[in-house]
Parts: structure tokens; C-alpha cells; sequence
């Protein structure tokens, strides 16, 4: 009777075909990923960090690419020179040349990139503006920095380019929304556009019947928020009147979706705990918080003690063995590589550094990371987004999968977007997508070689 069920066994297999084994596979492959850590940095196009990177679509291919024109489409005759915005009032930064060459140029020629440089416009419209259907040749014109935009790095001598040599570079992934941080942190964490229907007047964008703009706002013409504002929970800026405050958000998360699956989690914030005490470091960024604009993490909620900490939290919770299944690592101001106020080198450091401290834990071998930035800061990049929706995606952001599982050494030319981050949790833990995006975004499994134990 045993020898006989075997037989059975194995012609319902047989039957099967090809899918039994891959389900097999996919299965196999979840259970060797127990940790998924999201590394969220600031602010950074790829041609900006990765544009000479051997083997990637970078710099070396974007000589075809049109030349920077102004708005009515007459070509510069050179780069305008490039604006200090951190200056008051703004002013030229006399560090670059009053007349670069209409190209790519490398900032190390005139600022170190442990210096600061001026930062860059990063806004909804502004960049759809930018990237003018594709032709990416109106940065300079939608821009308060002129020529810096232009700008990128010798990246070999930044921290995490050893990273992408050992490791998976991706060359085409585009953060998930247009604009700037407060939209894209949204989207990293619902796939969604955040409401504010009853918007005041004031705060609403304003656009011509050709889709230009004509007043610059946060909150679009029709109700959702697409550009920095605060939320009506703490912590918030001291001066942002309640009136001005987005009010609570309701739609799921990738968090609601892990409590509700019992899946550990948490998002760990540079600072988040002397920010709640009414005391936030100067270069707190509020809006780097997206788990504190919905109501089920509101002021007082169980949820919010339990998920949202800070990045000490996540060191110790490293050292100790207690690392959640998903960890997102937002770090503070001075060290995510935000032009303006923070300077590459030390934002790429820190990131490298939070790697290393992963590496050397118990944790490492069954653990992906996923080293990403928010958004390209306004800075060029040569090539066009793909055409989704009405929200994105924007230009590539410089993206490295880091895991003992990875594909060593690859430059993945897969295109992928921020929901693809989504999309990978969701699979690692059979969770249902919060969207069409995420639904439809490519998995980054693929950056994985799962075949082989290694």
C-alpha cells in the first residue's frame, strides 16, 4: 500500500508539469530570506553617483542625449552658472566656472564631495516640466540651481561604489513618484498620493490649460498632496499653523499589511526620538516620516510605539539578534546625502557603514538589503522614465541589492521603480499588493540568485 501511494504520488507530480517544481522553487526561496532591510537615502540621480560606472547605462551612453534648452526651447550656448540656494538670497556659487560646457561635468573638479553644494528644486510639476516627454533636456530651465544639475561625481571614490562592484547595481530604477521626498516616502510605504480634498486655497497648485505651471502649490487642483507638507500628528515644524497641517491618512500601508500577517516591522528614523520630545535635531526632516501621516499610527496608538523607532533602536536591534522581518532605515539629515545640507561622502559612508554593521550579525546570511534613494534631487539623469500613471515614475535613483543571496558583480538592467520594493515584500511574505503599481512592478527577485545556496 506505501509503494502503491508513492506511485500515486508521483503521477499527480508528473501531472503537474513544470509548476510544481517552480512552486517549489519560490517557495525555497522565501524561506531562505528572513530579513528584508530598506536603506532610504536622499536625493541622488543615478548619473549623478553611478554615471561611470563600468558595465551600467551611465554617462558614457548619454552623448546622444539633446542639449539643455531654456523654457521657449532654444539651446544654451553653456550651462548658466550653477546657484548657491543655500545662501540668502541665492546667489552664484563661485566655486564652478560662469561658463561650463552644455554637458554632463564632474563636481569633484570644484567641490569635493565632502563639501556641500547648493541644493536643487525637487518639485511635482517642476520635474514633469524637466523631463519634457522624455527628451530630459529642461532640468537647467525648471531649476533654481542652473548648471549644478548638470553635475555628477567620480563615484569611485564613494563608499558604497565597492558595494556595487562586489554586489547588484540597478541602472533602471526610478523612484516611484515626481517631485520630491514627501511624495516619493509615501509611495515607498502605500503605493499612494496622499488626500487633501478640502485643501486651502492657498496651498493648491495652480495650472494652465496646457498643463503648465502657473502657481506653484502642495496640493494639486484636485485635492491630493503632491509636494512637502506636514502632518496633523507629531512631531511637526512649531510654526505650521493646524490649519496647514495634511490631515490623517486612512488608505492600507505595507505595515497594515505585515501587523495584519503577523510579520515584525519597523521604521527607524534618525533623531525620531528627541523629534517626539519636542526637541528635534536641526536637520530633523518632518516629512521623512510617512507612518506618522496615517490615523492607525497616529498620536497614542499602540501601533506607533511598536513600529516607529530610531535608528540607535535599529543598531541595537541589530546587535542583539532582534531584527524585524522588514526594517526601513531612514537616517537624519546630516548623513542622507541631501544636497544643501548634508554632503555626499558622509551620506554614502553612513549608508555603507549600516551594511557593514548588518554584515556582521547573525542575521547577515538570511538578510537582503536594499540600498535606495528617495528621489534624483533635481539632478539630471539621460534617461527617459517610463510612462505609468499620472503620479510617475520619475528619473532613475542609484539602487544597489546587497545579500549573501545576490547576484555577484551584475549591473541588473531590469527597470523597476520603488513599488518594485513593495512587490518584493509582498511576495517574500504572500501579502496582497496595495495597488496597480506594486501589483505590476517587477519583482526584485531578480536580483537574486536563488538557485544555488551560497
Amino acid at each position: 500500500m506505501h509503494r502503491w501511494a508513492l506511485v500515486v504520488a508521483a503521477a499527480i507530480l508528473a501531472a503537474c508539469g513544470a509548476s510544481a517544481p517552480k512552486h517549489r522553487a519560490a517557495e525555497d526561496a522565501r524561506a531562505r530570506i528572513d530579513h528584508i532591510v530598506v536603506i532610504f537615502q536622499e536625493n541622488r540621480s543615478f548619473d549623478n553617483v553611478f554615471g561611470l560606472f563600468p558595465g551600467a547605462d551611465g554617462l558614457g551612453n548619454s552623448r546622444s542625449a539633446p542639449p539643455q534648452v531654456d523654457r521657449d526651447g532654444r539651446v544654451y550656448r553653456t550651462l548658466p552658472q550653477p546657484i548657491d540656494t543655500s545662501r540668502r538670497p541665492p546667489a552664484p556659487d563661485l566655486r564652478f566656472p560662469p561658463d561650463l560646457p552644455n554637458a554632463p561635468f564632474l563636481i569633484d573638479w570644484f567641490v569635493p564631495p565632502g563639501e556641500r553644494t547648493g541644493d536643487l528644486v525637487h518639485r511635482f510639476y517642476q520635474q514633469q516640466h524637466q523631463i519634457n516627454g522624455g527628451r530630459m533636456d529642461k532640468f537647467v530651465a525648471w531649476s533654481d540651481a542652473a548648471g549644478l544639475v548638470m553635475g555628477h561625481y567620480d563615484g569611485s571614490k564613494l563608499a558604497t561604489w565597492a558595494l556595487a562592484r562586489e554586489f547588484t547595481l540597478l541602472d533602471r530604477f526610478h523612484h516611484a513618484a515626481f517631485g520630491g521626498s514627501f511624495l516619493n516616502h509615501f509611495w515607498l510605504v502605500c503605493a499612494c498620493t496622499p488626500v487633501w480634498r478640502e485643501a486651502p486655497a492657498e496651498v493648491r497648485a495652480q495650472l494652465d490649460a496646457n498643463g503648465m505651471l502657473v502657481k506653484d502649490g502642495q496640493v494639486t487642483p484636485d485635492g491630493f498632496v503632491v509636494n512637502t507638507a506636514f502632518s496633523t500628528y507629531q512631531p511637526y515644524p512649531a510654526n505650521v499653523a493646524p490649519d496647514r497641517r495634511v490631515p490623517p491618512q486612512t488608505l492600507p500601508t505595507i505595515g497594515d499589511r505585515l501587523s495584519e500577517s503577523r510579520v515584525s516591522w519597523a521604521w527607524y528614523s534618525g533623531g525620531w526620538k528627541d523629534a517626539l520630545a519636542g526637541k528635534p535635531d536641526r536637520l530633523f526632516q518632518f516629512h521623512h516620516q510617512p507612518f506618522a501621516y496615517f490615523r492607525q499610527f497616529g498620536d497614542g496608538t499602540a501601533a506607533r510605539t511598536e513600529h516607529l523607532k530610531d535608528e540607535k533602536d535599529f543598531l541595537a536591534d541589530v546587535d542583539a539578534g532582534r531584527l524585524p522581518a522588514v526594517a526601513f532605515v531612514k537616517p537624519i539629515g546630516a548623513d542622507n546625502e541631501h544636497p544643501g545640507y548634508a554632503d555626499i561622502a558622509r551620506g554614502q559612508q553612513h549608508a555603507a557603514d549600516l551594511v557593514r554593521r548588518l554584515q556582521a550579525s547573525a542575521a547577515w546570511k538570511r538578510t537582503v538589503i536594499i540600498m535606495t534613494h528617495d528621489e534624483n534631487g533635481g539632478f539630471w539623469d539621460h534617461v527617459a522614465p517610463p510612462v505609468v500613471d499620472r503620479w510617475g515614475p520619475g528619473a532613475r535613483v542609484p539602487s544597489i541589492v546587497v545579500s549573501p543571496l545576490s547576484r555577484r558583480g551584475v549591473v541588473d538592467h531590469t527597470t523597476y521603480d520603488t513599488t518594485s520594493i513593495l512587490r518584493f515584500i509582498e511576495w517574500r511574505h504572500n501579502l496582497a499588493p496595495l495597488g496597480t503599481r506594486d501589483a505590476a512592478a517587477a519583482n526584485l527577485l531578480n536580483t537574486l540568485d536563488v538557485k544555488e545556496p551560497k
